[in-house]
């Protein structure tokens, strides 16, 4: 069975985070993202994957290899000019163009049967199968309208108020047989909710929804990215010790992951389920909460506490710091006494010197210096990297 996955954005509207690796390799439980929907589509047999690559492409490649670590065959197609999503997916046809196929974001974070939703499709009439899914905020998504059959009847994307006719939303995973390739101009930008839908429906082309169960993001702002990295913790079903750990007095109660050479100081408590990588050295009388994940080589000074934040490779925090509920990137430096406020996304290679308080719902820009004291209230930007933090 074959599998397209999308990886062309930019994923601007995760900036700062997606300035220096694309969005399908911002780490989850410190893995790359994509690792996990890779993973997730091997279990399910989806073992011919074409994976579409624009945007700092050779990270993804470099995620991924060939494969054969997860028991698939990887082909890459390369986009040279933005080609929408339909277009990238136009881009692969020669991969795709003899059997139906399962359409993926590698942006997604799911635990979806998928193979439920692909023997539905070829069982039926439809050219395109949509998975829907039932959501509390449809305005930022397509949403559908079906009937009894399943079949699709209306669809808009992005409704305004008054035009929000369902709360079935589109999950942008798709099947589609492969005659939906005479609907899309080569090299052209064509979007499958934009231009392709509207399309088929004029022409009368069957559409059928498919009501999908289970955990589903597409991973479009840092709440979205805690809550699916919340999701993977929450998998975790045992402790596992990878190397050796050195603990001193220290209280931790499972589920954790713990990397080689993991030092966790006297009188610490963690409480899982939690992942800390390798070589990261947490000290003395430190509080690290459930939902956390902390990346390798970090150093977490005494009587810190950390509650369901995601830290990653190489950052330094300060005695008496609180952390809840972040985003703290690669070599990150915070201070003595400083407080991150939830929904707060901290750039790589920023400092925040002593008594930083950084409110919630706030980013910092990599490389910026935050001076001892200061209060941050809006986000901070630097100039030497784009400032857009809107759109895809």
């Amino acid at each position: 069975m074959k599998v397209c996955i999308m990886c062309g954005g930019e994923g601007t509207r995760l900036r700062p985070l997606t300035f220096e690796r694309p969005k399908p390799c911002i780490p989850i439980v410190n893995l790359p993202s994509i690792q996990h929907l890779v993973s997730h589509l091997s279990n399910l047999g989806f073992n011919d994957i074409i994976v579409t690559i624009g945007y700092k492409g050779e990270e993804i490649q470099n995620a991924l290899g060939d494969g054969s670590l997860f028991g698939v065959n990887i082909t890459y197609v390369r986009e040279e000019v933005k080609l929408g999503t339909a277009g990238s997916v136009k881009n692969a046809e020669e991969y795709l163009k003899d059997s139906p196929f399962l359409v993926v974001g590698g942006d997604h974070v799911t635990d979806i049967d998928l193979l439920s939703f692909y023997r539905e499709h070829i069982k039926g009439e439809s050219m395109l199968s949509i998975g829907l899914i039932s959501i509390d905020e449809p305005c930022e998504y397509g949403i559908a309208e079906i009937d009894v059959n399943y079949h699709i009847k209306r669809f808009r994307e992005k409704p305004s108020p008054g035009e929000i006719f369902s709360n079935l939303a589109s999950t942008g995973i798709y099947v589609c047989n492969p005659e939906i390739f005479d609907y899309i101009p080569k090299d052209k930008k064509f979007d499958f909710a934009k231009d392709l839908f509207p399309l088929l429906m004029k022409k009368g082309a069957i559409m059928k929804g498919w009501l999908a169960r289970g955990n589903w993001s597409d991973v479009g702002s840092p709440q979205s990215l805690r809550e699916a990295e919340h999701w993977k913790l929450q998998d975790m079903r045992y402790t596992d010790l990878r190397g050796n750990v050195t603990v001193k007095g220290a209280h931790v109660i499972g589920p954790v992951q713990l990397g080689d050479a993991v030092t966790i100081g006297e009188n610490s408590r963690i409480i899982g389920p939690v992942s800390i990588g390798k070589g990261t050295k947490i000290g003395e009388n430190v509080l690290i909460g459930p939902y956390t994940s902390i990346g390798e080589h970090c150093r977490i000074s005494h009587d810190c506490k950390v509650f369901s934040s995601s830290i990653y490779n190489h950052v330094d925090i300060g005695g008496q710091s609180t952390i809840s509920g972040s985003i703290i990137d690669n070599d990150a430096k915070i201070g003595l006494l400083c407080s991150i406020e939830n929904d707060t996304v901290i750039g790589p290679r920023s400092v925040l010197k002593n008594r930083t308080v950084v409110h919630s719902g706030t980013r910092i820009w990599p490389e910026v210096v935050i001076e001892e004291g200061q209060v941050v209230k809006e986000y901070v930007l630097n100039d030497a990297f784009e400032t857009s933090h809107s759109g895809s």
